[in-house]
């Protein structure tokens, strides 16, 4: 398998070392390195393409992420996401999408709003299809709309990060019990009263939309992924 060139990917959004932190991560959460699993620096130096410096410095930063533990003298080892961090997750997202589409109401675009409506309307589609990846993106993407129609940049790289930490258990959740369907029509009411301008509405509609996913989840496969809920209350 051929090595990953980060420094193909440095952008002025992100240094070389805030691109290796975000690969890293992205593996973890995505599942490509196990609970528990040593990370060394030369491999991954190696496989990215970058020294050992911008790899220990992206440890420091996941470990304070709670994504890995650094034991002196050891190693970095992977401590990932748990069923527990999920529900937390989920909890958390419930309050602060809320708000996002509380905000979006006041200041969303009428190119947001249309892209919104586009984005509803194509996932209507592809559910009939059963086309699960691109409902998926499009989740994704309805989301990350009104991430960006809320006006706050601070708001927004909370949400971004959230929404990251779960997108493996979200794929795989997503295709179970017609959630695919039943999230897009949660949308498309969030999306109707963003266009009401009912601030009032769209918060508790976003809100509940949060904790639907969360139930969703635990009944398809939360588990699964994660572990047994031992952390759970």
């Amino acid at each position: 398998m051929g090595s990953y060139d980060v420094k193909q990917e440095v952008t002025d959004k992100y240094s070389l070392r805030g691109r290796v932190f975000h690969k890293i991560r992205e593996d973890i959460l995505s599942g490509k390195y196990k609970d528990h699993e040593e990370l060394k620096e030369i491999a991954i130096g190696e496989e990215l393409g970058v020294s050992r410096t911008p790899v220990r410095e992206a440890f420091r930063q996941l470990e304070l992420e709670g994504l890995i533990q650094i034991v002196p003298n050891k190693g970095a080892y992977v401590t990932g996401i748990t069923a527990k961090d999920v529900q937390d997750i989920y909890m958390i997202r419930s309050l602060l999408e809320g708000l996002c589409a509380q905000w979006a109401t006041d200041h969303i675009t009428r190119e947001q709003l249309e892209e919104l409506e586009e984005n509803v309307y194509l996932a209507d589609f592809h559910a009939s299809k059963g086309h699960m990846d691109q409902i998926a993106e499009l989740d994704n993407r309805f989301h990350h709309i009104l991430y960006e129609a809320c006006h706050s940049k601070q708001l927004e790289r909370l949400l971004v990060d959230f929404h990251e930490y779960v997108l493996r258990v979200r794929k795989k959740t997503l295709a179970n019990g017609g959630r695919g369907q039943t999230s897009n029509d949660e949308h498309r009411q969030i999306m109707e009263a963003i266009k009401d301008k009912d601030k009032a509405k769209a918060q508790e509609l976003a809100n509940q939309h949060m904790i639907n996913a969360y139930d969703n989840m635990v009944k398809n496969g939360l588990y699964d992924i994660y572990g047994p809920a031992q952390e759970q209350e």
